[in-house]
């Protein structure tokens, strides 16, 4: 897999809220393929998606992939201070689709992007998406915020009164730990799998937001009945890759998925941990090719 920082040198920056973001748009040099957008999760960056696009080209007739860096994450801006919303980053979406020239497209959310992918959903039933959905995946997400169990680390960090001093005193060493507790089995936690993620958010000195970044935790809640509400009722395909192992947001959000959403295709692990792009790449690939558009089977007569 390629490092982060040789993946981030191939964004293209746009902007958007007065942040420079950092987008990647790859494939589909066909100029027909089907495009799948992906929404990446907390701390990580688009930079999740690549082992995903490789088992993509190996599994169909090829997708184009467009991602992007959130505002704080990756290699977009990350200014201290800065009002971060799950809001922003719909808007930051919308603006690489744009740029990007898509009229359609299957969204792929995962953790953090999951509640920015409800958020376009809900724009979507008020009619102010100017993209046509044509599928929705997603993985291991506080989809229901209740459910929601953050890590011990992550409560630390939004402790209004010293979160600042964690965010500022985390080590690579501290990082991997609190990585480490949401891996599943089934794939070993390599290191340099770790060292690219801590590189995603140490870059430019992200460390030193980690706090800042959960504001999404607050959101959910504040925002529960239009973000379940447009999730629940969402008309379109929709297909959960679901790490049951993970303890944030695992087997026990998934069950009430499937309570609540009977419609939708649900593919439960119980190997995989919080981590389904990086833990279970094909999985997530076949998802992706399973919203592949099908010509219909024409009935010939005379």
């Amino acid at each position: 897999m390629i490092t982060f920082d040789e993946w981030s040198s191939r964004a293209v920056m746009i902007e958007s809220g007065g942040l420079r973001i950092a987008t990647h748009d790859v494939g589909g040099a066909a100029g027909d393929a089907p495009v799948v957008t992906y929404l990446h999760g907390y701390p990580s960056s688009s930079h999740d998606i690549v082992p995903v696009i490789a088992e993509l080209d190996s599994i169909g007739d090829g997708w184009r992939v467009l991602s992007l860096d959130f505002p704080g994450f990756g290699a977009s801006e990350k200014p201290p201070g800065h009002p971060f919303t799950i809001h922003a980053c719909a808007d930051a979406v919308e603006a690489m689709w744009r740029r990007a020239g898509v009229t359609s497209t299957v969204l792929y959310s995962h953790d953090y992007g999951v509640s920015v992918g409800q958020e376009l959903l809900a724009r979507r039933v008020e009619a102010t998406l100017e993209v046509e959905l044509t599928g929705a995946g997603w993985s291991n997400g506080g989809i229901y915020p209740d459910l929601h169990r953050p890590t011990i680390g992550q409560q630390m960090l939004v402790d209004p009164d010293h979160g600042a001093e964690v965010a500022a005193a985390m080590t690579e060493e501290l990082f991997a730990t609190g990585i480490g507790i949401t891996w599943g089995t089934r794939t070993p936690m390599s290191p340099e799998v770790l060292h690219e993620i801590w590189r995603s958010m140490a870059r430019d000195d992200g460390t030193r937001i980690a706090n800042e970044l959960l504001h999404y935790m607050a959101e959910r809640r504040r925002y529960v009945d239009r973000w379940t509400g447009a999730l629940e009722r969402c008309d379109l395909p929709q297909r959960f890759v679901w790490g049951d192992l993970d303890p944030v947001s695992g087997a026990h959000m998934i069950a009430r998925v499937e309570e609540r959403i009977p419609a939708a295709m649900v593919h439960r692990m119980d190997d995989i941990g919080h981590w389904p792009p990086l833990e279970a790449p094909a999985e997530v690939a076949a998802a992706i090719e399973a919203f592949r558009p099908r010509p219909s089977t024409p009935f010939w007569w005379k």
